[in-house]
């Protein structure tokens, strides 16, 4: 038996809630300070003379490439998916897409998936990558409140993908067919 505490679970009374990605968001975050740091260091290492040798349109360069990196990290870290009582808020990058309750069917994160996806009514689906796979049991966790929070506030019985939700009315084998 596990000493973990069952996750809190997420329903009506505690909205708004956020999603955030984890892993993602810490490995970025690390990995990028360590390439800041040892980039200040080269270039403190080069010396006057060496330095004096980029000119500006090299050093713009390094500048635009600095700040492409921070730009794909900042979209990363941005990512999230809201729940409100109104709906759901999705925020992937730079993209930010706002849903009503009755547009969102479900959730699935699919194993072995970088992330989670959301159908939607129109028969179309988005990736949803505040809930990455590879956060584990976090991921697990918010697929299944956000399926919670679905099926709370949706206006019909979710339906089964793979058929209809009763099985067919068995026929009284002593009938004759019409």
């Amino acid at each position: 038996m596990s000493d973990t505490p069952a996750p809190h679970p997420v329903d009506a009374q505690s909205l708004p809630h956020t999603w955030r990605p984890f892993g993602a968001r810490i490995a970025g975050s690390v990995f990028g300070g360590m390439l800041l740091v040892l980039l200040v260091v080269v270039w403190i290492a080069f010396g006057a003379q060496d330095r004096a040798r980029f000119d500006t349109f090299q050093r713009a360069t390094l500048v635009f490439l600095g700040l492409l990196g921070f730009a794909t990290w900042f979209a990363l870290v941005r990512s999230r998916v809201s729940a409100q009582e109104r709906g759901l808020t999705v925020v992937n990058g730079y993209r930010r897409r706002d849903f009503e309750w009755a547009q969102v069917l479900g959730i699935q994160l699919r194993r072995g998936a970088p992330w989670a996806n959301l159908d939607l009514s129109d028969g179309t689906s988005i990736s949803v990558l505040a809930i990455q796979g590879s956060d584990g049991s976090r991921a697990i966790d918010a697929v299944r409140a956000l399926r919670g929070l679905i099926a709370e506030h949706s206006a019909e019985p979710p339906r089964r993908r793979d058929g209809p939700t009763d099985p067919p009315a068995a026929s009284d084998p002593g009938t004759p067919p019409d």
